[in-house]
């Protein structure tokens, strides 16, 4: 009795987050697949060929794909760079870290709000210009009629925002790395470059694969900062699933958008796990 019990208990200990995961995760992806294929409860493809034929979706896919390419990796360098100068810190390391991870506490709307004030007509930036005489008047930073600066708004503001996620995952892989290692290269006349070429960044491929996953799949889901900077100005897959979904009033195209977006994101995935395989060693 006593036995059948305990090969029970870890199942029951699982039991409730799988009821939790099953009903906030698993039961609604299942509705949406179900919705993207079914046009007034008829199996369908319909909605699918509504969302690539729609006006945006190719503009949308072109959008994100190049949000992804550009702030990703410049995420990944800037983290890369800021969490070995944190490991050099000797004092007010702390600080310095939490100073760099205040943009982890704002919320994307806010982020994008807060790059709005600078960047529109009459913010921050274009009174700076005007008052150094470079610019005459107020200039529009972030219309149709100025995809380039517009997308670099996006970017800083991305960059600005979630570059903290990426910098808080690298700090931890870089605590777990034995100092000893180091120490070691140190002894027999190793430069920094090369201990951070040979050592540190090896060791620290489990962390970099993880960020690297994590920061891409919400990458592929910005949609608040974009919203407030551009608006429909600056079409994203998941601003056009909101806009089939409340504007539109199209449950069935909007739940098309949101499979093609969890499509790519677990393809992105993949590739990163194919292209960054942590050895078993490696692995937690």
């Amino acid at each position: 009795m006593k036995r059948t019990q305990s090969r029970a208990l870890p199942y029951l200990l699982l039991a409730p987050s799988l009821v939790f995961l099953t009903a906030i995760f698993l039961l609604p992806l299942v509705q949406t697949i179900a919705l993207s294929f079914s046009e007034s409860g008829v199996a369908s493809l319909g909605n699918y060929r509504r969302m690539v034929s729609d006006l945006n979706f190719g503009l949308a896919l072109c959008n994100t794909f190049l949000l992804v390419l550009v702030v990703v990796p410049i995420q990944l360098a800037l983290a890369l760079g800021m969490s070995v100068m944190i490991e050099k810190i000797g004092r007010g390391r702390d600080l310095v870290l939490w100073v760099w991870t205040i943009p982890l506490g704002v919320s994307d709307l806010a982020a994008g709000l807060v790059w709005l004030a600078i960047l529109q007509d009459r913010g921050y930036l274009n009174s700076a210009l005007y008052g150094l005489g470079l610019i005459d008047g107020p200039t529009a930073w972030l219309t149709y009629e100025t995809p380039g600066t517009l997308f670099l708004g996006v970017v800083l503001a991305e960059i600005w925002r979630a570059t903290a996620i990426v910098l808080v995952i690298l700090v931890a892989g870089l605590q777990l790395i034995p100092k000893e290692y180091r120490e070691a290269a140190e002894v027999f006349g190793a430069r920094p470059w090369t201990i951070f070429r040979r050592i540190t960044l090896p060791l620290l491929k489990p962390s970099i694969q993880t960020a690297l996953i994590l920061r891409t799949v919400l990458a592929f889901e910005v949609f608040a900062v974009v919203y407030a900077i551009g608006g429909t100005n600056f079409p994203v897959l998941v601003g056009e699933a909101y806009t089939w979904q409340n504007a539109n009033q199209n449950t069935g195209v909007a739940a098309a958008y949101a499979m093609l977006i969890v499509v790519i994101s677990l393809a992105a995935t993949a590739i990163y796990l194919r292209a960054l395989r942590v050895p078993a060693e490696q692995q937690p």
